[in-house]
């Protein structure tokens, strides 16, 4: 966008609601204390290695904010964690001196409010980012299984055929 971010437009209001900004995590709010941000979704990663725990990025018009989802939230808050562009977060702010992180106790979808910034109509979520392991249900190919992929190198590879007139 050659606008302003997304959410310096709602920044009035956010700070009316006492939600901080992502770039006054680490300093200004200080470790160990309870915060609230907001924030478009930037990433969401649930390494294999990492036991459940959920990874996410947000982004406000003064940096990014990393979160931090243990298993029992992401169980809870599954559906929205998911399928948002756009995150209300409060939790705990965890740091120590290098890098800050939010672990989140509680959140809200609120994707809604982007739709106020564009006389277009957003397209509706299809899939979550979860979608091949947790089928959104109903949709066309929810209950099947998906199936089993040959490996690259059993694939046989018939060339086109390379005939001169």
């Amino acid at each position: 966008s050659l606008r302003r971010h997304p959410m310096a437009f709602f920044r009035a209001s956010l700070d009316a609601q006492g939600y901080a900004r992502a770039s006054d995590l680490g300093g200004r709010v200080g470790h160990d204390r309870w915060a609230r941000v907001a924030g478009l979704v930037l990433v969401r990663q649930k390494p294999g290695s990492a036991k459940g725990v959920c990874f996410v990025t947000l982004e406000d018009e003064t940096g990014v904010a990393n979160l931090v989802v243990w298993p029992d939230r992401f169980r809870q808050w599954r559906a929205p964690l998911m399928a948002a562009r756009l995150l209300e977060v409060e939790g705990k702010v965890q740091t120590d001196g290098r890098v800050t992180h939010l672990v989140v106790e509680r959140l809200a979808d609120r994707s809604d409010r982007l739709a106020r910034l564009s006389g277009e109509r957003m397209p509706e979520v299809t899939v979550r980012g979860d979608h091949p392991t947790n089928p959104i249900p109903g949709q066309v190919g929810a209950s099947a299984r998906p199936r089993p992929q040959r490996h690259p190198r059993d694939v046989e590879v018939i060339p086109k055929s390379r005939d001169f007139h």
